[in-house]
């Protein structure tokens, strides 16, 4: 997913605000599930919803007023509740700016506890599930 570096988006010190990394990245994730055809039209009939339970970044490189960046993201599916999703933002010079480790799950709305097994609820809700890695 492209982005460019806002001024509204840096700090004091001329660079992207540390906060504006995790929006980058949670921006990318909602747009991979879009993608795929995981959309709130249908998580919400479903009654589920994902969920960040942890997000680590390791910032590498500042990120100015004008720059343009790619975010990725890839997902990886294990047993049980959680999953993850591997991202990174990189410069058009192939520059990695940040890396990011985001542990989630799939919320049922209701229950208010993650469903036991994310794997399968993707699986009846996704179009492209190739983008999941499904």
């Amino acid at each position: 997913m492209p982005v460019t570096v806002r001024g509204y988006e840096t700090d004091v010190n001329g660079h992207l605000n540390q906060a504006v990394y995790h929006q980058y990245a949670e921006h990318a994730r909602w747009e991979v599930m879009r993608a795929a055809g995981i959309v709130p039209e249908k998580l919400r009939p479903a009654g589920v919803g994902p969920v960040v339970l942890e997000s680590t970044v390791r910032h590498l490189r500042e990120l100015h007023l004008g720059d343009e960046v790619s975010v990725t993201c890839t997902v990886e599916w294990g047993e049980g509740k959680a999953f993850r999703m591997h991202q990174q933002i990189v410069k058009l010079d192939g520059t990695v700016s940040a890396e990011f480790r985001v542990v989630l799950g799939l919320m049922d709305l209701t229950a208010r506890r993650l469903v036991p097994n994310p794997v399968d609820r993707f699986l009846e809700l996704a179009d492209s599930r190739e983008l999941l890695n499904l």
